[in-house]
This record gives structure tokens, sequence and C-alpha cells, in this order.
């Protein structure tokens, strides 16, 4: 077993006994008997629960805070008593908010996380949680397999818990039964997926990186993985317009079947081992575009965004106009982190600019405005919207 390297939360856990035992024999004979892989249905999120062919169980990820109960009651209509293993792929709140109420309900017999540290409240929430009830605790590395059940090869594809970014420190599992496959990648991004070209990524079954996002699912890689399916796992009407074109594009391509929670609602697949199937619809796109907004655009527009600077943490907005135009009640969106900036009561004149700083190096001054001393934008894409105060968005930034 590799060398795991705790996060603070991690070391406190480490403290009162928490291990993990890794498998490291191949896999077992296939008896036959039935495993399930359901992707549950909870909106603009992922949460993925397995039943193996010996009942075992495992629950990844537990979509927004919202979603939790939902996730407790359908593991509880499943007979879920305990679940043996829980894993968060990564700290992002569409992923790990669920959890909470799951860490409240069901015994769980070992947790695995990414080793991602993040300041949200969701996730130290989380960690005090495994941490009070004693959970077995452990950050795994890329290689390590999971002594899951004797009958499945349950594979760290990648894990990186020092990623700058918190999506592509997703914990990336190939679960392996037989003849069948499963591979589940969290929000993983493109430069992820080009590391992982190197490794056995080939698999039946793909759940699509960050919810259909352009910013995973590139051709190269899903040629690489050679899905018959690909489970889009997202909320209808979602403000991030998933799944993007160029994902369902891909999937066309390599002629996979499409599934998506938001019109089949949980996903269901079964295998022996030799053969799968699911009773969901395949996926048709209808209410489904890639430019999906909750908010109207508005018609016209004078002031933009010209410019947005994800290292510096920089957003500059221009009015382009000839006539001045009062900020008050507009609004700046960091669509990944769904984090708002409220302009205050400024009047931008024409052809004039304006920073929104952010981050360490944020600061007040002459045509400049300070957001927060947080990091808010992702180094790796995260669009930036420009809402006035009729709620319409004028501007958006990719």
């Amino acid at each position: 077993m590799k060398k795991i390297v705790f996060s603070l939360f991690a070391v406190a856990l480490l403290l009162v006994g928490c291990t993990i035992e890794f498998q490291q024999t191949e896999q077992q004979s296939v008896s036959g008997n039935e495993m399930s892989v359901h992707f549950i249905d909870v909106g603009q999120g992922d949460s993925i629960f397995i039943q193996s062919p010996n009942g075992k169980t495992m629950l990844i990820d537990g979509g927004v805070k919202g979603a939790g109960k939902k996730v407790v009651d359908y593991l509880r209509e499943q007979g879920v008593k305990k679940l043996d293993y829980v894993v968060a792929t990564h700290p992002d709140a569409d992923h790990i908010g669920g959890l909470i109420a799951v860490l409240n309900s069901i015994s769980i017999g070992h947790f695995i996380d990414s080793g991602k540290v993040h300041t949200s409240q969701t996730f130290e929430e989380m960690l005090t949680l495994v941490m009070d009830k004693n959970i077995a605790y452990n950050v795994p590395e890329k290689g390590d397999r999971i002594d899951f059940d004797k009958e499945l090869t349950t594979e760290v594809i990648y894990a990186d818990e020092n990623a700058s970014d918190n999506n592509d420190a997703s914990i990336v599992l190939k679960i392996t039964y037989g003849e069948v496959s499963f591979l589940l990648t969290g929000d993983a991004g493109v430069s992820i997926e080009k590391q992982l070209l190197q490794e056995n990524i080939q698999a039946t079954v793909l759940k699509a990186g960050h919810h259909g996002s352009n910013t995973s699912s590139s051709l190269a890689f899903i040629q690489a993985v050679k899905p018959e399916a690909i489970v889009l796992s997202y909320g209808q009407d979602n403000k991030y317009g998933h799944p993007h074109a160029e994902v369902i594009e891909n999937a066309l391509t390599v002629k996979s079947k499409i599934y998506g929670t938001a019109e089949a609602g949980t996903i269901v697949f079964t295998t022996d081992g030799v053969s799968y199937e699911t009773t969901a619809a395949r996926w048709t796109g209808m209410g489904a575009t890639s430019s999906i907004s909750t908010k109207p655009t508005a018609k016209k527009t004078q002031v933009e965004l010209v410019s947005k600077d994800l290292i510096d943490e920089v957003v500059v907005i221009q009015n382009k106009g000839s006539e001045p135009v009062s900020l008050q009640g507009w609004q700046l969106v960091s669509v990944e982190g769904k984090q708002v900036f409220n302009f205050p009561n400024i009047t931008l004149q024409p052809n004039s600019k304006l920073s929104i700083t952010s981050g360490p190096d944020a600061k007040d001054g002459k045509g400049i405005l300070k957001w927060t001393a947080k990091q808010i934008w992702s180094n790796s894409g995260d669009a930036a919207q420009l809402i006035n105060a009729k709620g319409e968005v004028v501007s958006e930034l990719e």
C-alpha cells in the first residue's frame, strides 16, 4: 500500500486510529451474481450508488446539500442500512453537500476523500462528522485498489490532493466486474483526461466528467474509453448550459448511447459480469441546450465584460455606449462557484473601464473595486456573467 498524505482534518482522523485496507490481489472469478450501479437524480450534481455482487455498498458523492434527504430516502428504498464505503471525489458543494445528510442518517464503514482542502463550511462540516463518528478515513493515491468486493476490481485511476483546482483533484475510479466496467470521473477536466490516456481507461459505461461540460469529455478521451453508454448527471435548465453541444457531438462520434438524469431520472445499470442492461430512457436533449440560462438575456447592451484573468483574479467591464450607466443593483457572477459581487451605487462613464479584483492582491482604487481577499475564479475555467438591475444577463465570458 502506498503512503497516504493527509490534510489537517485527516491528521485528526488518523489520531483516532482510522484506516482503510487497499486490495492487493487480482480480480477473482465472476459468480454471475448481480451488480447494480445507480446514478441518482440529484439535479445539478453527482451521486452514484453501487451494490456489489456480494451485497457490499458504496456511495460516490451526494449532490448538493438540498439533495441529501433524497439520497438518504433512495438508499433506504434499496434496503441500505449501512454503507461500506463513501467516496467524496472532490470538495465542491454539488458533490459533497448531500453527504452531510448521509453521514447523519446512515452507518458508514469507510470514508474516502480526495484530500483536497477547501475552506467552505460544507467541507468542514463533512469532515467534522467523519471525525466525530470515528469513521475510518483515507486519502487514496493513483494506482491504489480499494477492497470493496472480492469479485470486483476497484481501481483509483487518478487522484491528486495537491491539485490547484478542485475539479482536477477529483478521484477517478474504474470498477470492473468480469467483462463489464464503469469509469467514474467526478469533475476531472481535459488536462487530467490527457494524463489518463496513458492508463487502462477503456470502459463499458462512462460517467461524463463535470455534468457534461465541455471542460471535460474531450473527443480523444472518449475515443480512448470507447464507452457503449455515457451517463450525464445534470439538472434540467441549469444555468451552465450542461450538457454542452461539444460533449454530445463527441459521444455521438463514438456511437455511444447517451443517458441523462435530467430526463430519465435515476439511471440504474445492472450486470452479471458478462452483459448489462438498463431500463432508463435514452437522452433526447429535450429542453437541454448548450446555452441555457435561468435569467433572461438583455436585447441591447452598453456595458460588457471585456477581459477575465483567472490567475490574477481581475475581471474588467467597459461601457461601450455613448451614455453613462448606473451600476446600482448590478451583479458580477462566478458561474462555477455560484458567487456574486454586488456593485455599489456608482456610474460608469462612456468608454470607461472598471476592474473588479479578488484574491490575495485584491484592492480598491481609481477604476478598481475590491470584491474579496478570497479566491473566486477557477483557474481551469470559470464563466463570468454580468447581470443588470433587471436580472438580465447583459454579458458573459467563458
